[in-house]
């Protein structure tokens, strides 16, 4: 079968999200996007581990799924046109903070597990070694070596991914204090990496510009912070619905049907510069000022497309897995309503379409044209088909401000209205 997986979330036990992150609107929201399994995210906080238990049960291998009543009543609040109640497989983020070759490190990554009994062993292993109860992602002086021999002790079937790979911070390949290596930061144990996630600012063919990369799966997560987040990128799977059926495919890539992408210009690290300056540079333009801020004078902050060509070995990449770049359909309304995407008017017209159409992915990337001019309009029908070939206006994101993607200029916005 096909479907669609969002693996990279978080719960309200984690720093600056949403108090709504609970299962059922998880579920709800999985229901809405069109999201068979979503990750149940911060695994390793005691607190979200027992509401876990306390509302999932036991579903296909190594999934779960909401205990009947709250089954029922999140689907009291589902459109019919969502019918496919949501699986949820178990994961969690770990920032991993600690000096290695002279230099600090900070690196996050995902880990999934297959069961509870994993998870509790994990987390005992983990409470020795730091505080894993006060954010749902802890903060660990753990060597990322060693998180991933942890991980490997817990459970032969968890898998280890290294989290949004590019971001200039907390990543694996960050240019502030990341490795220019795989092998560099996992020495003997590299060959357990399988799958990388490659973050909202970049997309597969940025990565693909690295040969070094050619062994791995490339998957793409929300790394939501509240629910109606999901889903803005996700993994499209060809399997059964397990567990294992999941980890086998990002381990082979047999089964892995590809990815559902941000463009990467939307993405809030896209670029280089300053926000606080706002000043926002293409790698060229920073290079000539030897990474400096022309305006005050210190360093800039060296985003995902520069790292990207300092590291990379080929121009033209190679591209094995399909992948589809979307925009949000909040953020499609916003622009055609000419008001934010949280305001009421876009709330009202997302609800319709999603309760006319059905799940939102399945609007972005499946429906027909005249369907779409039928229940949205023609504006709204040829938005999403310039959407899906790429026609889109592009504000690249840098220094931690989101980028803009645009479907119309401003006089095609205006002679619309």
């Amino acid at each position: 079968m096909r479907f669609i997986a969002d693996l990279h979330t978080h719960s309200h036990f984690s720093r600056a999200t949403s108090r709504s992150l609970d299962p059922e609107h998880l579920a709800l929201w999985a229901q809405k996007k069109g999201i068979a399994v979503v990750g149940t995210g911060d695994f390793t906080h005691p607190g979200w581990v027992s509401e876990l238990a306390d509302k999932l049960i036991a579903s296909e291998e190594g999934l779960y799924q909401l205990k009947p009543e709250l089954q029922g009543a999140v689907d009291s609040q589902t459109p019919p046109s969502c019918p496919r109640p949501a699986r949820f497989l178990l994961t969690g983020e770990i920032s991993c903070i600690y000096k290695k070759n002279g230099r600090t490190r900070k690196l996050h990554h995902l880990i999934l597990m297959p069961d509870m009994d994993s998870v509790l062993r994990f987390n005992r292993r983990l409470d020795k070694i730091g505080n894993i109860s006060s954010d749902g992602r802890p903060i660990l002086g753990l060597d990322s070596k060693d998180l991933l021999e942890i991980t490997l002790e817990t459970s032969e079937n968890a898998l280890f991914i290294p989290a949004h790979i590019w971001t200039p911070w907390f990543s694996l390949f960050g240019s502030k204090s990341g490795f220019d290596t795989i092998e560099e930061c996992f020495e003997d144990l590299t060959g357990h990496i399988y799958a990388l996630e490659t973050g909202l600012s970049s997309d597969p063919p940025m990565n693909r510009c690295l040969s070094a990369l050619d062994t791995y799966i490339l998957v793409s997560n929300s790394d939501a912070h509240s629910p109606g987040k999901l889903g803005r990128e996700a993994n499209i799977f060809e399997t059964r619905l397990t567990y294992g059926d999941m980890i086998r495919a990002m381990k082979s890539g047999e089964g892995f049907g590809g990815t559902i992408e941000f463009f990467p210009e939307e993405g809030k690290y896209h670029l280089d510069g300053h926000r606080k300056c706002g000043v926002r540079l293409q790698p060229e333009e920073t290079v000539s000022l030897d990474g400096i801020c022309p305006e005050c004078k210190r360093p800039l902050t060296v985003g995902v497309l520069n790292r990207i060509y300092e590291l990379s070995d080929r121009t033209t990449p190679p591209l094995s897995k399909e992948f589809i770049s979307l925009i949000p359909l909040s953020e499609i309304l916003s622009e055609l309503l000419g008001c934010g995407p949280g305001t009421k008017k876009v709330t009202s017209f997302y609800e319709r379409l999603v309760s006319q159409l059905g799940p939102e992915l399945k609007i972005l990337i499946d429906l027909p044209f005249d369907t779409l001019m039928a229940a949205g309009g023609p504006v709204l029908a040829e938005g999403v088909m310039r959407m899906r070939r790429n026609h889109v206006i592009r504000e690249g994101g840098y220094d931690g401000q989101f980028g803009k993607i645009h479907l119309f200029k401003d006089s095609e916005k205006e002679a619309n209205r």
